[in-house]
């Protein structure tokens, strides 16, 4: 039977903070979170890693925009080390994969020789995206998919990515915790300025766009 969480509610309560997470891929409870501390990757002021950047620019690799949004969810669901748990049970993929084809939901994805090597998902609300998910399957594709990432949300003048919880991987990037009453500030503002969410971003023009930050960085 599929199961799904309500998408118009869901997105009520991003827009309040929180966020749904299962205890575990067998779980059937969802429980929603709101956390005290948020973690933030700077979109206009992030710090761009010299080598990660130079890999970037080597354009080994094909980044694109909602083509395989379901393989990326499957790829992110999938535990990276033994005995590891994930938090995204089958009710969180439908659910995430009915808000993709509302256009609430969006992947971008990182193919090396026509191979999906990485990619991301999460949500988009005016001018606010809320990372969920990363998975690699190559060293350094997620840090590149996230470069992408950023450099899109740049050109499209987004003001906030949140990252949700502190993650030690994300602190090259100059990403920072907020509270809850600052990351209430950044939600408002974010949620009431509209913003579609681009299907495509020409490489070079990420390069420019990366540069551009770092130097104002």
């Amino acid at each position: 039977m599929r199961t799904i969480l309500d998408t118009k509610e869901l997105i009520q309560l991003y827009k309040k903070g929180y966020f749904p997470m299962a205890k575990s891929a067998n779980s059937v409870e969802i429980h929603f979170f709101k956390p005290q501390k948020r973690f933030i990757i700077p979109i206009y002021s992030f710090h761009l890693p010299r080598k990660l950047f130079s890999e970037y620019k080597k354009n080994k690799f094909t980044f694109c925009i909602n083509t395989q949004f379901e393989t990326v969810i499957q790829n992110c669901s999938i535990p990276r080390k033994i005995n590891n748990e994930t938090w995204i049970n089958e009710t969180i993929k439908e659910t995430y994969l009915q808000l993709n084809l509302e256009g609430q939901a969006h992947s971008i994805e990182c193919f090396y020789k026509n191979k999906l090597v990485a990619g991301l998902y999460g949500v988009h609300i005016g001018s606010c995206f809320f990372g969920e998910s990363m998975f690699n399957n190559m060293t350094n594709t997620s840090k590149l998919t996230l470069l992408y990432l950023i450099a899109l949300l740049a050109k499209h003048k987004f003001t906030l990515l949140d990252s949700q919880f502190y993650n030690p991987h994300l602190l090259q990037f100059g990403a920072y915790e907020i509270n809850d009453d600052k990351y209430q500030q950044y939600l408002h503002k974010g949620i009431n300025k509209q913003i579609s969410f681009p299907q495509e971003l020409n490489f070079q023009k990420s390069v420019s766009i990366l540069q551009s930050l770092s130097q104002r960085s």
